[in-house]
């Protein structure tokens, strides 16, 4: 009988998939989520069980370590890549990238925890040149810390069919005639959720990947003006890419940080971009090397 394993993170587009996977895998998986979860949703997934709660919270989170027990798996998939003013500005940048890890990392031990698998992002580095980057750098510095058996993972952009990247520019293929972009010829190599997913649990019937970090991305490098008009050609509305130079995709960024709700383009977001989100030259493509998978290509989704 495989483990339990708590999936922290496991509402969000990566968790489904990474859900999927445990399944297959013949994992029970316990999601802390804030909101209460559709009945049909259960239902669909006999094996998952949902729990109401903040993983913020420090007794709830040790009760659901408790459940787990010291023979499971913790996997930890929180990211957010926006900030929003109202609270002194990288404060949600730490809380989930720095401070919920470190005490993720103190539960575990104090349940008898020990496998614990880690999300990151290429290009994480506490010196970055966005509070992103440093977050998530923060964070992958205190688990090579821990005495935990850890693996982190650094994955490039993630795509799928419910992806918040493609199909954010697909929607605004589909509403305006023109596409201004910031940015423009940053790299990235697109990794399938698929791919990260299978890889992930895959590393937890893996003991040699225990200390371990590993940068996942796709097949192919693109820039990101071509992602959008491939975004726009997928939505079925071609569109036209405007690169804008650097004063304006500020601009543009400080007005999207200024509308109500998630921006589409912050300020961190384009310093981010300062850095090619792409694999070291000479790297191994890891996926295929040590997990055994095809690295599927961003033009997939086409088909």
């Amino acid at each position: 009988m495989t483990s339990p394993v708590l999936l922290v993170g496991g509402s969000g587009f990566v968790g489904r998939s990474v859900t999927a996977r445990l399944i297959e895998h013949g994992h029970t998986v316990i999601i802390p989520t804030r909101r209460l979860v559709r009945p049909e949703r259960v239902a669909r997934m006999p094996k998952v069980q949902w729990i109401q709660g903040s993983v913020h919270d420090a007794p709830f989170l040790a009760d659901l370590c408790r459940s787990v027990g010291p023979s499971g798996a913790v996997i930890n998939l929180v990211g957010i890549l926006h900030d929003r003013p109202g609270q002194p500005y990288g404060e949600k940048f730490k809380s989930a990238h720095v401070d919920l890890v470190r005490l993720l990392l103190e539960t575990l031990q104090a349940s008898g925890i020990r496998r614990y698998i880690h999300m990151s992002a290429l290009g994480a580095d506490p010196e970055g040149p966005s509070m992103y980057q440093r977050s998530k750098g923060e964070g992958e510095r205190l688990v090579r810390a821990s005495p935990l058996e850890w693996t982190i993972f650094r994955p490039s952009v993630i795509f799928g069919a419910r992806d918040n990247f493609i199909n954010l520019f697909s929607r605004l293929a589909s509403r305006l005639p023109l596409l201004p972009l910031a940015g423009a010829r940053a790299k990235f190599q697109p990794v399938s959720v698929e791919n990260v997913a299978e890889a992930m649990v895959r590393a937890l019937e893996m003991p040699h990947t225990i200390g371990q970090s590993y940068d996942l991305a796709g097949p192919n490098v693109w820039m990101l003006s071509d992602l959008v008009r491939f975004a726009a050609r997928r939505a079925g509305h071609p569109r036209l890419v405007l690169p804008l130079p650097a004063w304006a995709g500020m601009l543009q960024a400080l007005l999207f940080e200024l509308l109500p709700g998630q921006p589409l383009m912050s300020r961190d977001n384009l310093a981010s971009l300062r850095i090619d989100n792409v694999l070291p030259p000479g790297s191994d493509q890891v996926l295929d090397t040590v997990f055994g998978i095809f690295p599927e290509p961003l033009e997939s989704l086409a088909r």
